[in-house]
């Protein structure tokens, strides 16, 4: 069963919206333990995510490009570019200076012989999903690369020499904590910053696991209470709580 369900969600619609709507993930951890009353809410697109998107198409599914319309304007407020959603029929669309940019950083990444090396392996599988149980619940991962021995995770940052408080901020503690439990192996981070092209490699402390793991078993306890099978409390009625 599990085998069929992982083939399932390498569909990204699967993934996001259907089949793996039943698991929890790292991108519930921040509504989880920040604003409950969020959880399981569909995210807008911005066009950060969008962006992103496009930068880990590039490198790991490339021949998935095509899918990305860019707009030459300045900006989303032209009426050029609106034109161009209407004739696409869709909601957003990736402006052409965001485009160049990602090339430019995937350009800056794969240059480093380090990192192609890393991202080249021949064992390496892209996009691979994941399931398993974390304190009784179920979750789910999909990792952007599964080596032999590791798992790396791409990430775009506007500050290299920040990226160990980013990475705290934006709780990839807990997704390195949550990947690893469902891969069964380390993650790294290879990162890159948007405007000098600086790149690095980020490994994971014991530390930084651990207060991953904290925040997971946190977020389980707040889902547990207000969305469980046998939940206790009413979402309706959650308030933050602190002492000044």
């Amino acid at each position: 069963m599990s085998n069929k369900i992982i083939e399932t969600l390498k569909d990204d619609k699967e993934y996001y919206s259907g089949v793996g709507k039943q698991y929890l993930s790292n991108s519930d951890i921040g509504a989880l333990l920040y604003n409950p009353t969020q959880f399981g809410k569909d995210k807008a697109k911005t066009p950060a995510m969008l962006a992103g998107s496009y930068f880990h198409t590039s490198i790991l599914e490339p021949h998935k490009l095509e899918n990305f319309i860019t707009v030459e304007t300045t900006t989303r407020t032209t009426n050029f570019y609106k034109d161009a959603l209407a004739l696409h029929n869709t909601d957003m669309l990736l402006l052409q200076k965001e485009a160049d940019e990602c090339d430019r950083m995937v350009k800056a990444l794969m240059g480093n012989l380090t990192f192609y090396d890393m991202i080249r392996d021949s064992t390496n599988v892209y996009e691979l999903p994941a399931i398993g149980d974390i304190g009784g619940v179920k979750w789910k991962g999909k990792s952007d690369i599964v080596g032999e021995d590791i798992l790396i995770d791409l990430k775009t940052t506007s500050n290299i020499d920040d990226f160990k408080f980013s990475a705290r901020k934006y709780n990839y503690d807990s997704q390195a904590y949550i990947y690893n439990q469902l891969f069964g192996k380390p993650m790294v981070f290879i990162a890159v910053e948007k405007e000098s092209l600086r790149t690095g490699l980020f490994e994971c402390s014991d530390e930084f696991l651990d207060r991953g793991r904290e925040k997971v078993y946190k977020a389980i306890e707040v889902y547990q209470k207000f969305f469980g099978p046998n939940a206790t409390d009413d979402i309706t009625q959650y308030f933050k709580f602190e002492t000044l």
